[in-house]
This record gives C-alpha cells, sequence and structure tokens, in this order.
C-alpha cells in the first residue's frame, strides 16, 4: 500500500460487497470511482505541468519516432502548446516532454 492511502476493507470483501450490490448502488459507486480517478489524474496532469513554463525549450518524440524539438507557448489544462523548429504546433501531453532549457536560462560554455 502507497505511504498516505486509506485502506477500508480487503479486496476480497470489496469484491464480495460489489457482488451483493444492486444496479443503482453499482451506478452509484462507479460514478464515485470515476470522479476519483479523474481527480487523481488532473492532479497528476498539474504536478507535470509545473515543470514547464511559457518560453521553455523542450523536447518530445513524435508519433513517427523522430525527436522534435520546440518551444513551450502556452499550457492548456491537459495539455502544452510547442511550436516545433519545423513551423508545426503541437499539443503535448506534459509527460512527453523533456526540458531541453528553461526560459531565461544563459547558455554556459
Amino acid at each position: 500500500m502507497k505511504p498516505g492511502s486509506v485502506k477500508i476493507f480487503d479486496r476480497v470483501s470489496a469484491v464480495e460487497a460489489i457482488r451483493q450490490m444492486e444496479e443503482d448502488d453499482l451506478r452509484f459507486l462507479n460514478r464515485l470511482i470515476v470522479e476519483r480517478l479523474k481527480l487523481l489524474s488532473q492532479a497528476k496532469s498539474t504536478t507535470l505541468m509545473a515543470r514547464f513554463g511559457i518560453g521553455d525549450r523542450v523536447c518530445f518524440q513524435a508519433p513517427d519516432g523522430r525527436e522534435l524539438h520546440g518551444v513551450v507557448m502556452r499550457l492548456n489544462k491537459k495539455t502544452v502548446s510547442v511550436d516545433t523548429d519545423d513551423g508545426h504546433r503541437w499539443n503535448v501531453a506534459p509527460g512527453f516532454l523533456r526540458l531541453v532549457k528553461a526560459a531565461g536560462e544563459d547558455v554556459r560554455f
């Protein structure tokens, strides 16, 4: 179990409780689970997004395997808008980006 997590009951008890639930209770439980998963995903995305700022130089791998380099232009709700060196704009999930150089960072030789 992860640090900070809460264990209310064991999995066997949870499975048994779910098997005995009626449709309305299962739909309610499903909504709770989906809401919790969305919240966790949003928190993870926000944490990853915080690593980047407008003007940062980043790189990422395109679906065809090419490594693309560009500049962060905008931080969206779920993605980062990157203008690549080849003149295209990509919306990239922050987990796929690597910081090359932070905005305003001096290049030292």
